[in-house]
């Protein structure tokens, strides 16, 4: 993860997950995450084609020139592009895994800039990761931004984080430091990792991504 937005909020959900692979949506506390807020969504899984907005940040609004609640994010594109997306949610609602990707966020001037998305899974009323949290990340601000909407998000990278690894960051963060005698940090199996700079095909279980290339190994198991 690269955005400070991504970061902060990845390990507030990880903090309160705890030992579980998901929190549940009651414990996500609006007051914890209040500078990023305007930048964080919920999506309400409904089905393998539906992940409707409950709530959207002020920002994320204001980039997309519109109120998003009630919209389906799937929406947001289209072609193999929305069958990545949706293979990625089924991934983070049906095993819990967390994901991460990149957007080139374009207005109709042709202006781009840079996103990074996360899906985050949450336990809703005891059914297992109905609800997903999330956040829209620029990794700059353009003038543009808030001025003329984005109209169209291609995917340039996607990565699923499974539930019983961590991300690199984290694990940079935990390192030991040999003068306070801390137990070493265990290095999980990595992630799937999968960048646009060479089309390919790669698979999980039942789901495709046919316009990726894998750049590091799956889920070791």
């Amino acid at each position: 993860m690269k955005s400070v937005v991504a970061r902060s909020l990845y390990e507030y959900w990880t903090n309160l997950r705890g030992r579980r692979a998901a929190p549940e949506r009651n414990e996500v506390d609006p007051a914890a995450i209040r500078g990023i807020l305007g930048d964080t969504f919920i999506l309400e899984a409904l089905d393998r084609q539906t992940y409707s907005f409950r709530l959207a940040g002020t920002r994320i609004c204001a980039a997309y020139g519109r109120e998003l609640k009630g919209r389906n994010v799937l929406d947001f594109w289209s072609g193999k592009d929305r069958e990545s997306i949706a293979c990625l949610l089924a991934a983070v609602v049906e095993d819990g895994a967390a994901a991460v990707f990149g957007l080139s966020a374009t207005n109709d001037r042709g202006q781009i800039m840079p996103v990074e998305v996360i899906f985050l899974p949450l336990r809703h009323q005891g059914a297992n990761h109905t609800r997903i949290l999330g956040c829209f990340a620029p990794m700059d601000q353009p003038y543009w931004l808030g001025l003329y909407p984005v109209v169209r998000q291609p995917l340039q990278s996607l990565r699923l984080i499974w539930p019983d690894e961590k991300p690199a960051f984290l694990l940079n963060s935990e390192k030991v430091d040999g003068t306070h005698g801390r137990a070493p940090v265990r290095h999980e199996p990595p992630s799937l990792s999968i960048d646009r700079s060479r089309p390919a095909a790669h698979t999980l279980p039942g789901r495709t991504f046919r316009h990726f290339r894998v750049i590091e190994g799956g889920r070791a198991d």
